[in-house]
């Protein structure tokens, strides 16, 4: 963007809108086939690489609003070609948007690309332990609290919420205990004395459980795979999905990849399966 003085010694900055133009280098057969239906799309450059994939429950909508938004010039002018696929519903094209980009990693989704190291905290004993998914099946352990994409964040929370608490740093993990010393909470009035014996470790043991319970993560609620599903324009399409992980829209031949837990899926099933909106069949 280029800027200059006018006459009377203002500086001008030129609206980018005034100097959008539409992308008429993208071939108008691809966007009149666009359907009005739910899906997902996909941005492509010349060799066919995908470089942007959405989501939308109206795909010709969604994508007609991106050839129209000039902060997206960039992407625009990079894209040989638009092609889509449709999903049967939303929760489909989350679920296959939440996949593919972490598959295909297109340059401009910047939101879903990278795999995330989970860790959560464990209290599966006493004190609070950093647990990670590599090595805990987050969709079917109990007593797992928060999801962190770093050791560090996990404590930082823990760290919070005991402070919040009023809870002993030394019982959860935060500090060295010395036995009969106080914590460094204890001194500054913030800890209940648990560690000089003024609170039982049974009760400080409740209040953790308390402060961490609106990080709980909700077990896998099934035996095994279901499917989820969906029905639009005539389409009807059987999301499976695992232990929070999306498997596909078919089962899959020969021997499955073992299923792992995924953030993206969890916060885009937890609600509506606790809330019972979703057509759900033995997968």
């Amino acid at each position: 963007m280029h800027t200059h003085v006018n006459s009377v010694g203002l500086l001008v900055c030129p609206d980018t809108v005034l100097n959008f133009s539409y992308p008429a280098h993208i071939p108008r057969a691809c966007i009149d086939a666009l359907p009005a239906q739910p899906g997902i799309y996909f941005f492509r450059d010349a060799d066919g690489t995908a470089i942007y994939i959405g989501k939308s429950v109206n795909i010709r909508h969604r994508v007609m609003s991106h050839l129209r938004t000039p902060s997206e010039a960039q992407m625009l002018g990079r894209t040989a070609h638009i092609d889509f696929e449709l999903t049967g519903g939303e929760i489909g094209a989350l679920l296959r948007e939440a996949q593919l980009v972490k598959e295909q990693q297109p340059v401009f989704n910047s939101k879903l690309r990278r795999f995330r190291e989970m860790c959560s905290l464990s209290l599966a004993g006493a004190t609070p332990q950093v647990v990670f998914a590599r090595e805990v099946d987050f969709a079917r352990t109990d007593g797992l609290y928060g999801l962190f994409g770093s050791q560090k964040a996990a404590l930082e929370t823990l760290r919070d919420v005991a402070q919040t608490a009023g809870l002993c740093s030394a019982l959860t993990g935060l500090e060295k205990s010395t036995p009969g010393r106080p914590c460094f909470a204890r001194q500054l009035v913030r800890c209940r004395g648990a560690c000089v014996g003024e609170e039982s470790a049974a009760q400080h043991t409740a209040r953790v459980q308390a402060a961490l319970a609106p990080l709980h993560i909700t077990r896998w609620p099934y035996q095994g795979a279901v499917a989820i599903v969906e029905e639009s324009h005539g389409l009807r399409r059987r999301h499976l999905v695992d232990g929070w992980c999306y498997l596909g829209d078919r089962k899959p031949r020969g021997k499955a990849k073992p299923a792992r837990f995924d953030m993206d899926v969890y916060q885009i099933l937890l609600r509506p399966l606790q809330e019972g909106t979703l057509r759900v069949e033995p997968a």
